[in-house]
């Protein structure tokens, strides 16, 4: 009902105001009573026109009309007319409504009502709240000036220079600078475009604080996160929780994610995977640092990298993995190429005499590799899409089926994940272990071999001289000795996975033993090593 009594005295003191204008005037300070023990001066610094009416039940109330303009301590009300409450404590103010608060907020609207007691603002229809560098608009919105909080519930818009954010709901802490944003929340920057259900935004810092589901999309990349913080300025972000990156050619994620705009360097921690579409290969591994400008990657902390192409999969570990780009002319990369007799891998896409990038791998210290068609083990590792060619070095070992190879350097040629050719260079040893448990060897300075449908099919070795031991079986499969021999070369030949026939070329020296007379010593040569224990078994065992 006061309500209403209190609507009537504005609509009359309306038309009071139109048959009856006064000039403008300048009014003392007065004191409004807002509650029976307490009280707040409220300062009138001008106005057209002010009339006093007291209502029915005693309550007095002021109005002002004509660029009205009120004062309570440090804020500044100010409108087209002015309504007063002295016994409520309640200031309306009408058409072009300004708040001043302290020379550093600035509040719009059409329509304010004031409470003074509590100092809580309620803003209708077009209202705008700015500190000359942030401006908050909405149609509904609650300023409390004594702790300097803006809420709005009805949907809003926040801009901050060139980043707009837009929701359903906010708060905005004045002191802080920080903004609460829930429900349909949308971030957009020239560089990035955020949706997300909340939001914390500090505007004087430009730090976005994701603390729920978020979708981040530029240019270039896409970002799914649920935890973390950007800094739209700096280009700086840390994601929390488990954090999805996207561009044009690979796939990243982790646990905790760090990225740099400046450097264009990100940094995974906890389940970090890396997925490079281009050259098929997946990297695993508890910390990864990509270098995105230069295209490299670093990863430790028990790594694992996956070249998978035509359903077939090579798996690779070690203490440390690394890959990097390296710039050849088309020119230097075919010529290379016809020198090596290997085209698998690479397209290249540039004119001749351009320039195309070379992807090679590094992997340091326990190396492990495991194919369904050869495993291996070695101290350090390269692998280069140039001529799809795995270089590994310190006291390298490959194993194909039941044959063991070894030397201190191994060359292997693949073609889409399967083996094609092999050189082992000085101290070379082919260990080919039998079904009833014997031991054909063969020593060199150097050993090369071919493999077909990946299994070895051929092994020659060179040496000064080389030497082999081995157990030949007559037409029943049953062992008729063992024959040690030396020459210039050895050329074994395989079927079915097991050495079907040794060719000695040249100063050849042999003794063929019985199998009861074999002498002590003999069955083992040089650097005689079987080392089964150390072989991975399985893509899981690489992990042991």
């Amino acid at each position: 009902m006061q309500r209403k009594i209190f609507r009537c005295y504005i609509i009359l003191f309306c038309f009071l105001s139109i048959i009856h204008t006064k000039a403008f005037c300048q009014v003392d300070t007065f004191k409004l009573q807002i509650t029976s023990d307490t009280t707040r001066k409220i300062e009138i610094i001008q106005a057209k026109d002010l009339r006093q009416i007291t209502l029915s039940d005693g309550q007095v109330i002021e109005t002002l009309a004509g660029n009205a303009v009120v004062k309570q301590g440090k804020t500044i009300l100010s409108g087209d007319s002015i309504v007063l409450n002295k016994l409520l404590g309640i200031a309306e103010v009408f058409g072009h409504v300004h708040i001043n608060d302290a020379d550093t907020i600035n509040t719009y609207s059409d329509y304010l009502k004031y409470l003074g007691n509590e100092q809580v603002a309620y803003l209708k229809k077009s209202v705008k709240l700015t500190d000359n560098k942030v401006i908050l608009t909405t149609n509904d919105l609650i300023y409390d000036l004594r702790t300097g909080i803006a809420t709005y519930q009805n949907g809003g818009t926040v801009k901050n220079q060139n980043t707009i954010l837009t929701s359903e709901t906010a708060i905005y802490y004045s002191d802080t600078k920080d903004v609460f944003f829930k429900n349909n929340v949308h971030l957009k920057d020239p560089k990035y475009e955020m949706t997300s259900d909340s939001l914390r935004y500090n505007t004087a810092l430009k730090n976005a604080y994701f603390i729920s589901q978020t979708h981040i999309i530029s240019d270039q990349s896409t970002i799914d996160t649920k935890s973390g913080a950007y800094n739209l300025e700096t280009g700086e972000a840390i994601f929390n929780e488990k954090t999805i990156f996207k561009d044009k050619s690979r796939y990243m994620s982790g646990n905790k994610v760090a990225f740099e705009e400046k450097t264009n360097t990100i940094q995974i921690e906890g389940n970090g995977k890396l997925v490079d579409s281009v050259n098929q290969v997946m990297v695993l591994g508890d910390k990864i640092f990509i270098d995105k400008k230069n295209g490299s990657f670093l990863a430790t902390r028990k790594p694992i990298m996956i070249f998978y192409k035509n359903q077939d999969s090579t798996f690779i570990t070690a203490d440390t993995l690394y890959s990097n780009k390296r710039i050849m002319t088309t020119t230097e990369i075919t010529a290379n190429r016809k020198k090596t007799g290997i085209t698998d891998s690479l397209t290249l896409n540039a004119p001749p005499g351009k320039t195309d990038s070379i992807r090679y791998f590094r992997a340091y210290q326990n190396v492990k590799i495991f194919n369904d068609s050869l495993q291996s083990v070695c101290g350090n590792l390269i692998f280069s899409t140039e001529d799809s060619v795995f270089k590994l070095y310190q006291k390298p070992i490959c194993w194909n089926g039941n044959t063991q190879l070894s030397g201190d350097t191994i060359l292997l040629f693949t073609k889409n994940q399967q083996p094609q050719r092999l050189f082992v260079y000085n101290n070379a040893l082919v260990i080919n272990k039998t079904e009833q448990g014997f031991y054909n060897q063969m020593l060199g300075k150097t050993i090369n071999g071919s493999f077909v449908d990946g299994h070895i099919d051929y092994i020659r070795a060179k040496g000064v001289p080389a030497e082999s031991i081995f157990y030949p079986q007559d037409e029943d499969s049953a062992y008729t000795g063992m024959n040690r021999s030396s020459c210039d070369v050895i050329d074994i030949y395989f079927k079915n996975k097991n050495i079907n026939k040794i060719k000695f070329v040249n100063q050849v020296k042999g003794t063929l033993y019985p199998m009861n007379q074999i002498p002590a010593g003999l069955q083992l040569l040089k650097g005689f090593n079987w080392q089964e224990s150390v072989r991975p078994k399985n893509k899981f065992a690489i992990f042991e």
